[in-house]
This record gives C-alpha cells, structure tokens and sequence, in this order.
C-alpha cells in the first residue's frame, strides 16, 4: 500500500488530496512539529534522511518533494488524468506551473515567514520581500483571468501543486485582494477530494 508520511502544516497536503484524487488507498503515517522550533521530529529521519515532509513510499522506492511526487502519481495512476498529453503546448505549460510552486513562488513566501521572525533586525527587508510577493501573486492572480484552473479545463496536479501557495497567499493577503487567487481556493477546498483528504488527516 502507498504511504503517505505525513506533517502538520505542511505540503503534505497536496499529496493526501493528490491521492484522493487519483481514487487510490493508502496509508498517512503522521508527524507532530516540535511545539517551540517548529521543525519536524527526527522520527521522519528513518524514512528519509532529511527529515522533511511529504515522503511517499510506493512499490519499494521513496520519494520526495512534493512536485516529483505528484508528478510520479499523476504518471503511475491518472490513466491520462490530471495532465496534458506531453508534446502539447498545455504540457509545457503545465510543467512550468508545476516547478513553479516551489521553484519560484515559495521564496517569498517563506522569507516573509522567516524575516518576519527577526522583528526589528529584519526590518530593512521587508519592502524587498513585500515587493517580491505582490509581484509572483499579481502573476498567479493574472493567470486565473476568464479560468478556473492554471492549465486547462479541469483540476490537473499543477493546480494540487500550487494549492500550497495560492492558499497561503490568500490567507496572507486578505480575501479582496487577489480575487481570482480567492475564487481557486473556494473551488478546491470544495472538491470532495479535498474535502476527504481533509477529513483524513486534518486541516
């Protein structure tokens, strides 16, 4: 059976929902932050020695992060789901999006977590990162304009991918201010694969 080794407030999310999805059964093994450094417990060092989450554990091999995970189940279950037909234009666009959630629009994400930390010392770079954000969520904002989803018609595992994001930006940011960003959040968070994903292995 695949497993899912699972954080709290974590991608880990995208993968149990990635899953539900695909209509697949597996196993979530779950792991509690430390309640003061926030990291995750070394127990997650015997699945994968970098301790970090999601692991997935299929058929023998584990894999990490998120996005060659998705990619993997997309490819091993989706019997044509969730993705374009390689060769085509909505591929590459789909891949760029896929690479995207981490490669690029996590960055300011997570220096305006860790800067923000520093209080008064992080002060001086705070208008980079405020700048930075407005300028990757404007992107995201902009490329939902006339759609639902980032690729196509229908939810594919770029969309799963950049969930992470885009639900962070929201929360961040406020309802009004990126309304297509606000709109996407509503759509998935309300897909009954979310919805058990959620109920699976909470919020």
């Amino acid at each position: 059976m695949i497993e899912v080794h699972h954080l709290n407030e974590s991608r880990s999310r995208r993968i149990t929902w990635m899953l539900e999805e695909l209509g697949q059964d597996y196993e979530v093994i779950s792991y509690q932050r430390d309640a003061k450094t926030r990291l995750a417990p070394p127990e997650l060092k015997l699945i994968h020695p970098l301790g970090k989450a999601p692991v997935l554990r299929d058929k023998g091999e584990v894999l990490i992060e998120s996005g060659a995970i998705i990619d993997y189940l997309v490819r091993q279950y989706g019997n044509g789901r969730y993705a374009p037909a390689p060769g085509t234009p909505a591929y590459n666009r789909y891949t760029q999006f896929l690479h995207y959630a981490e490669g690029s629009a996590m960055l300011p994400l997570m220096l305006k977590l860790y800067v923000g930390r520093l209080g008064e010392a992080g002060a001086p770079l705070q208008p980079r990162i405020e700048s930075e954000l407005a300028n990757h969520l404007g992107y995201l904002n902009a490329e939902l304009n006339g759609r639902d989803y980032f690729v196509g018609d229908g939810l594919t595992g770029a969309d799963v991918q950049l969930s992470f994001v885009v639900q962070i930006a929201v929360k961040g940011a406020g309802r009004d201010t990126y309304p297509n960003l606000t709109r996407f959040v509503d759509t998935i968070e309300a897909r009954p694969a979310y919805q058990r994903a959620m109920a699976r292995s909470g919020a």
